[in-house]
């Protein structure tokens, strides 16, 4: 650490402060890096951090460590890392809660757009329109009409209130014109046991909770979330096919506390996307359900004020809010 004294001097002997900050890149880092992730040990959220660490700790030879801080559907940990000092030793897991929550929740203490300093994208993953085996539909198209003929029979199961699985399911109907009751869960465990027993008809779940049970024909599979098809399901059509314009898929990245030097975050987005790019780091992504997505700060930056706003009109179509 250099002392404000002795940059001073450094200043007045002709060494820019660029220079300092960019030796400080160089070493960077000197020490672990803490890590926060907003969810608990062993959700896909999680497991992506600690794929993408692992090779960091690797190739930087410092630990990058996961911390789990839970709770406020993802506020507690996102806070924690807003807050904490914008030196390159605090990063946080970027995930769809931090999109949604920027207007489902009426009195955060930090605007996320504005206080985190995007670092890198990792992947976006889609959720799965699936239908129970007893709904007669075979398309999403089908499915459209089999709803407006049975209003108020179509219950929409979610893992809970404000999930992008619950939301997800929101902007269908905002741009079909369908009326489903919601049903949130605990989580999407409970959510799918409901789906196979037929008390609930449709789920729009995340991709790698449920494709065992679509691979396995227990469920049908009418459509995936993103714009495209996904590798994983690649004979099952995207929900923009037929609804265009349709897109809810969950982008994952890493940002930092606003504020962090431009020369850490250009290191660290260079690292992270050399991961990405090496085959076996690809090829796990794929299995967790998203092609490695392989940008800049600033174009993930945009990424999260455009996944912001798009939550913003369907949080605002559903009328919800928490206090």
């Amino acid at each position: 650490m250099i002392s404000r004294r002795a940059a001073l001097g450094l200043i007045g002997s002709g060494i820019s402060t660029f220079a300092i900050g960019r030796a400080s890149a160089a070493d960077y880092p000197a020490r672990p890096v803490r890590w926060i992730v907003g969810y608990p040990p062993g959700g896909a959220t999680d497991i992506i951090a600690r794929l993408i660490g692992q090779r960091l700790s690797e190739k930087l030879g410092q630990q990058f460590v996961i911390e789990n801080k839970p709770g406020a559907g993802n506020n507690i940990g996102t806070e924690a890392a807003i807050n904490a000092e914008p030196d390159g030793y605090t990063v946080l897991l970027v995930n769809p809660a931090n999109y949604i929550n920027a207007s489902l929740y009426a009195n955060l203490k930090f605007n996320f757009v504005r206080d985190v300093a995007p670092v890198a994208s990792f992947n976006r993953v889609p959720n799965v329109m699936t239908v129970n085996k007893d709904v007669p539909a075979k398309n999403v198209a089908e499915f459209i009409e089999y709803v407006k003929a049975n209003p108020g029979k179509v219950n929409m199961a979610s893992s809970g209130n404000g999930t992008s699985v619950h939301l997800s399911g929101e902007m269908f109907m905002s741009m079909t014109g369908c009326k489903m009751q919601h049903v949130p869960y605990r989580g999407a465990a409970p959510a799918i046991t409901d789906m196979l027993g037929g008390q609930v008809q449709v789920i729009f779940d995340n991709m790698p909770s449920i494709i065992q049970h679509i691979r396995s024909g227990s469920l049908r599979a009418l459509g995936v979330t993103t714009a495209e098809r996904s590798s994983q399901l690649p004979d099952v059509p995207a929900i923009a096919e037929t609804v265009k314009g349709y897109e809810a898929s969950a982008l994952f990245g890493m940002g930092a506390p606003k504020n962090t030097p431009k020369e850490l975050i250009t290191k660290l987005n260079t690292e992270i996307n050399a991961v990405l790019a090496e085959p076996d780091m690809r090829k796990r992504l794929v299995e967790l359900g998203g092609d490695s997505l392989i940008q800049t700060p600033d174009a993930f930056g945009n990424d999260i004020k455009a996944e912001t706003d798009k939550w913003k009109k369907v949080v605002e179509f559903a009328g919800l809010k928490v206090e």
